[in-house]
């Protein structure tokens, strides 16, 4: 495997990690702000520095390139299997009438079934349904093929997000990435570091991931009591204070965050489902349980691997970063520490992330949690 990385900070020269050479037929993943994303002059750019064709674009709340966390950057990752392949599709959300299940069932067929090893979902992530997603995506699966992904940020803005697969990025696409190859090895894991407080209270209303009724009360001002003075920032200061959500019959909780607010009917739209009868409480973090859930997430994806991992795509929650704040590289380099640091680490700040939990197969959306990807061959 050969991968080259390359970094540009906005109005800045391209400065790259390892040395820069010509590949044959490589992947290359682009994380970026989306303003960047929004201006066809940077895209021009990207393309003559990297001239090929398989470029997966995404925005981000922020970039993650070797061990440094930027704003308004761009992050290009290039990666030549020697004996492994890939497959990259894509769908629009607004051709199945925002239904992510049925985009999800659709796309999944696009990608040959073959050798199939492994799936990595780059998703629009302002108002497509991951859980919904999700479902779609493993309604046929074979449960030998494991999924992670992410859903693409902006920022703290929750305006739009841009994503794309050879075209131009833009709203509402989600690509799909197919790995195949007996040589490869890929595992993964996801880990918060968030505490729950607070009365746990049970959603009595809600539709996919519409979130009406807690206790019979309109959840939006429940959740407005809660946060007092910081309600007036909603969204964004849901982002501190997600929901730890254990549907009914599971035993472990997801998190979910925020992703807008409907004060007429007191409703809140999450990132994902949140079933009726599922139990809900408030969650927090500090700086150092963050840090130390990356270190967990770490330690877990490596556990059983046979090989030491050659690149590491990590996917990390906007929540994680507003929290760390200056402090926001620590959790890369709690993940660096345990992986490695010959292994090549890109990635993004997201709008949710998608791994199975640990010893699982099936896939599920998270919220608040860093999740890792880790590839060789």
């Amino acid at each position: 495997m050969k991968i080259i990385q390359a970094s540009k900070l906005e109005g800045e020269n391209w400065e790259y990690i390892q040395e820069k050479m010509v590949l044959k037929k490589p992947l290359v993943l682009v994380f970026a702000n989306r303003y960047l994303l929004e201006d066809e002059k940077v895209i021009e750019d990207i393309r003559k520095e990297f001239p090929y064709e398989d470029i997966v674009f995404g925005s981000t709340s922020g970039e993650i390139c070797c061990c440094s966390v930027n704003d308004n950057s761009i992050s290009v990752t290039a990666i030549e299997f020697e004996k492994s392949s890939f497959v990259v599709e894509r769908q629009n959300i607004l051709d199945f009438d925002k239904k992510a299940d049925k985009l999800g069932e659709e796309l999944f067929k696009k990608i040959p079934k073959k050798g199939l090893k492994h799936l990595f979902v780059l998703s629009e992530g302002s108002f497509v349904n991951g859980s919904s997603l999700i479902l779609g995506l493993e309604k046929n699966i074979d449960d030998i093929v494991s999924i992670t992904g992410g859903m693409c940020g902006d920022d703290a803005r929750f305006e739009k997000t841009l994503a794309s697969y050879k075209e131009n990025p833009k709203v509402g696409e989600v690509v799909l990435i197919g790995f195949y190859g007996e040589s490869l090895e890929i595992s993964f894991a996801s880990h918060g570091g968030w505490t729950s407080f607070g009365p746990e209270r049970k959603i009595t209303k809600s539709n996919g991931n519409i979130l009406y009724e807690l206790d019979g009360q309109p959840a939006l001002d429940l959740y407005k009591k809660y946060l007092g003075e910081k309600a007036s920032q909603l969204p964004q200061a849901s982002l501190l204070y997600p929901l730890n959500v254990t549907p009914e019959g599971k035993d472990k909780p997801v998190v979910r965050t925020i992703l807008s607010i409907n004060d007429t009917d007191n409703s809140m739209v999450l990132a994902g489902d949140v079933p009726v009868n599922s139990r809900v409480q408030l969650m927090m973090a500090s700086v150092d349980a963050i840090a130390s859930g990356a270190e967990t997430a770490a330690e877990l994806a490596m556990k059983d691997r046979v090989n030491r991992p050659e690149i590491a795509i990590l996917v990390s929650c906007v929540g994680r970063r507003l929290v760390m704040d200056q402090r926001v590289e620590e959790e890369v380099e709690q993940v660096r520490e345990r992986i490695g640091d010959k292994v090549a680490i890109t990635g993004f700040y997201s709008y949710g992330e998608m791994a199975p939990f640990h010893g699982n197969k099936f896939c599920d959306l998270h919220n608040q949690t860093m999740t890792l990807t880790l590839i060789s061959e």
